[in-house]
């Protein structure tokens, strides 16, 4: 069995400058923070992120926009992080906006290999500009493309040492989303447990998506 545990140093190694990250977490709840902190701290930066928000001020990715470490954000709402809109305001920031549930589905096509979405949210918006519409039996539809990532991170409340993560309550969200549709997955794990310890029934990412395990507060 692959010795999936690696401190937060190797892990760091893993995410480049100009990468693609994909992050579990709603306004913070459920963001890897212990990830997020490292790649501050190496000042790992001119990435794209994608995500449901930008956090709030000093929680989850907020805490990336501030130290000017992302040059683009895809994400459903920016209203938590004030941050966000002076950089996207200045110019500073590229972000895109996308309907949460578009934004989800986008990631869930991502993940399952499929070609985009059909969705008539957006419709004669700004969201629409620059994208095809499709006619199905007599119905308009945006085609919303498919959102991948180099590298994921996600918070998992109790992981196995092969990779099965639980999720407790709502914490949850977007980290089984983004946890499909990354060429890397890294879990930041609260409790980390034997193989086996995890309630079948209860796994809500299997192991076989998950690359790497570190554990939460860069413990090893």
């Amino acid at each position: 069995m692959k010795n999936k545990l690696i401190s937060i140093d190797k892990a760091l190694d893993l995410i480049k400058d100009g990468d693609t990250v994909m992050y579990g977490g709603f306004i913070g709840v459920g963001t890897p923070e212990t990830i997020v902190d490292g790649i501050v701290e190496r000042k790992i930066g001119n990435l794209t992120i994608i995500g449901n928000d930008t956090g709030k001020p000093g929680k989850g990715v907020s805490k990336l926009v501030a130290a000017r470490l992302v040059k683009k954000a895809i994400v459903s709402h920016i209203g938590t992080n004030p941050e966000t809109g002076v950089l996207m305001g200045s110019g500073e920031l590229e972000v895109e906006l996308v309907p949460q549930g578009t934004l989800a589905e986008r990631i869930r096509a991502g993940g399952y290999g499929l070609g985009g979405i059909l969705t008539p949210t957006g419709l004669n918006t700004d969201v629409a500009v620059g994208k095809e519409v499709i006619t199905v039996d007599g119905k308009e539809y945006l085609l919303e493309k498919p959102l991948r990532a180099n590298v994921a991170i996600i918070r998992g409340s109790i992981v196995d040492e092969t990779g099965n993560v639980y999720y407790n309550g709502t914490t949850r969200n977007f980290n089984p989303l983004v946890a499909a549709a990354a060429d890397i997955v890294i879990v930041e794990a609260e409790k980390l447990v034997k193989a086996g310890e995890i309630n079948p029934e209860h796994v809500m990412t299997p192991g076989i998506l998950v690359d790497y395990i570190v554990l939460e507060g860069g413990k090893n």
